[in-house]
């Protein structure tokens, strides 16, 4: 076989191929529906997931809390009052009841108080002998359904 022969059978396919039209407008639609479903499905999954997460960080939240009010109520006799708050795990309540075995560097390693998951300062009430933590969810308002409904602590998972 002669160098010609070889050269021209090659180029073939590559001049086939540099001929073929583009992807006609039917072809384009189609393509562009199914990117956008498939976007659509990965961003609700997105959404819902991350939702879920805030709600199960808020919980987490809320159970380390509860252990560090127990810790309080283990050395000062009592969980702090609805008047005194959630500031008494951070700073000596002065208002009664007093606190005779009051750790001086506060309860909460970071000084500040931690919030739920979505952002929004918990609810506390308490009569010294129990206590309820509350979270409005995601909306910020009482009651509400999904990611929006009220978290407490003396209520079960």
């Amino acid at each position: 076989m002669n160098l010609d022969l070889i050269l021209t059978r090659l180029r073939k396919p590559l001049k086939a191929a540099r001929n073929r039209d583009g992807l006609t407008l039917i072809e384009l639609v189609i393509v562009i529906s199914l990117i956008a479903l498939i976007a659509t499905f990965a961003a609700s999954n997105f959404f819902r997931t991350a939702a879920k997460a805030k709600v199960d960080a808020t919980k987490v939240q809320m159970k380390q809390l509860g252990n560090v009010l127990d810790l309080y109520r283990q050395e000062c006799g009592t969980y702090p009052t609805t008047e005194q708050g959630l500031d008494a795990l951070l700073n000596e309540p002065a208002a009664e009841p007093k606190c005779r075995n009051y750790d001086r560097e506060g309860y909460l390693k970071e000084k500040k108080l931690p919030g739920a998951g979505f952002g929004n300062p918990f609810l506390y009430e308490s009569d010294g002998s129990q206590y309820v933590l509350t979270s409005l969810g995601a909306d910020r308002k009482e009651g509400g359904e999904d990611e929006n409904r009220d978290l407490r602590s003396d209520q079960p998972e």
